[in-house]
């Protein structure tokens, strides 16, 4: 099988090769430390070697528990999490699935997710939904007691057990929680829930490849089997012992940090097919919260060409010259469209007829990169041969292994994050949880 492919070429009008190679016996020995757990962070490493520890047990318990709820021919199976607990799950299902799965007859259930944001709108919006619909749930949280996520549960919980009764509803309720501690896990001890484990050492971000990815993944009828194998090829392909000039997260990794040291603040993650628009928050989320830190990091933003071309397109090509692109590029799409002839041509578009639609977004592709790199914007290039579970699962240990990399580069630690924290104590205040007392005296002095 190939492997996704990574092209440098376009940046080194701005950074030498040279100056990137350079970095090669510090990555290497960043590499080494990821391997043995020796660096920053060292208590949640276990994503690097995750891939290759999965078993074939687990993934028959995946696969069981997938078909378990699809045979109570469930039409919806809601996933409640926030951040690392929704959005890899949300990357690789829209990623595989049809465009317009939500409107068409489908063998598998539609995935939504719910306990990712507070607004009341969205949530009554989806209660009412499922009031017609046959449905279940997973509860995604390592305590329990995340406000997003608890607070969708304890509605759904609520309405589920309406709808089926208790015993029913304990039947469609999956936890995926810690293994021995914490309010959910207390809950599904006394419940009966389905559980799986999240993995001490393996953080939200990381998470796509333990259950809290992969049993939403198998819900919605995609080969989780083959996503793995993905991840365990570019896990030996970034592995301990692999030279820098073949390790391609260890170049991605440098070039990101060369450009940075140059000026390059900001890097924009670009697509030109609208299924890896959530890939891209994935991305978002691993590079913003492993990385922004201590007063450093590039900041992560992503754009949907070719329609923010028309939006975003002015800035990136005469803006302030802080960005570089990292482009996501699919060589071979799963459908052919050609452009049909038209005996009026009143549009002047005969010149491409008989052409593929894929022709004329690849050539997009290269003019916009060509453009953008002569308006002083570096571009990276990330090739996947085709958009299947395979190589999704070759991207996602490849973007984690740079990251953990990159990070290391930085000076930061890529696996903590305390700065979520801050939103969390103000809120708790403003609500007057109970043990907040003194700092909601403080923050109502600043309102």
């Amino acid at each position: 099988m190939e492997r996704i492919s990574l092209n440098l070429d376009k940046t080194f009008d701005f950074i030498s090769k040279d100056s990137v190679f350079a970095y090669k016996e510090v990555i290497e020995n960043h590499n080494r430390a990821l391997f043995n757990k020796t660096g920053k962070g060292n208590d949640f490493l276990g994503w690097t070697t995750l891939p290759t520890s999965i078993s074939e047990a687990e993934l028959k318990d995946y696969e069981a528990t997938a078909a378990k709820l699809i045979a109570k021919n469930i039409d919806i199976f809601v996933v409640i999490g926030i951040g690392g607990s929704y959005l890899g799950a949300k990357a690789v299902v829209d990623a595989l699935s049809d465009s317009f799965a939500h409107l068409k007859e489908r063998k598998n259930p539609f995935i939504l997710f719910a306990g990712q944001n507070i607004s009341e709108d969205y949530l009554f919006e989806l209660r009412e939904l499922l009031k017609n619909k046959e449905y279940a749930l997973a509860v995604i949280s390592k305590s329990g007691t995340t406000t997003e996520p608890a607070l969708a549960f304890r509605l759904l919980k609520n309405d589920i057990e309406e709808k089926y009764g208790k015993v029913e509803a304990n039947e469609r309720i999956v936890a995926i929680t810690d293994e021995s501690k914490g309010a959910l896990r207390s809950l599904a001890t006394t419940k009966g829930y389905k559980t799986f484990v999240i993995p001490d050492d393996v953080g939200g971000r990381y998470s796509v490849l333990t259950p809290v990815g992969l049993l939403a993944i198998a819900v919605a009828g995609f080969d989780i089997r083959a996503l793995v194998i993905g991840a365990v090829d570019m896990q030996n392909a970034t592995g301990i012992d692999v030279p820098f000039e073949e390790n391609l997260a260890a170049q991605y990794a440098a070039t990101r940090n060369e450009l940075y040291k140059n000026g390059k603040k900001v890097e924009i993650l670009v697509n030109f097919n609208p299924k890896l628009h959530f890939l891209a928050e994935w991305w978002k989320q691993l590079y913003g919260e492993s990385e922004g830190k201590d007063g450093k990091g590039i900041f992560p933003a992503a754009v949907d060409f070719s329609s923010d071309l028309h939006s975003m397109g002015q800035y990136i090509q005469e803006g302030e010259r802080t960005l570089f692109e990292t482009v996501l590029s699919i060589a071979n799409p799963d459908r052919e469209v050609r452009v049909p002839t038209d005996a009026d041509d009143l549009d002047g578009l005969n010149f491409l007829s008989g052409k593929r639609v894929d022709e004329v977004n690849k050539m997009a592709e290269l003019g916009t990169m060509l453009a953008h790199v002569d308006g002083g914007v570096p571009n990276i290039q990330i090739v996947l041969p085709k958009l299947n579970e395979y190589y999704l699962g070759q991207l996602i240990q490849f973007f984690e292994m740079a990251c953990g990399l990159s990070g290391y580069t930085l000076g930061v630690n890529p696996f903590d994050q305390p700065g979520v924290e801050a939103y969390k104590k103000n809120m708790f205040a403003l609500l007057e949880k109970p043990g907040f007392e003194e700092a909601t005296k403080a923050i109502k002095k600043r309102l």
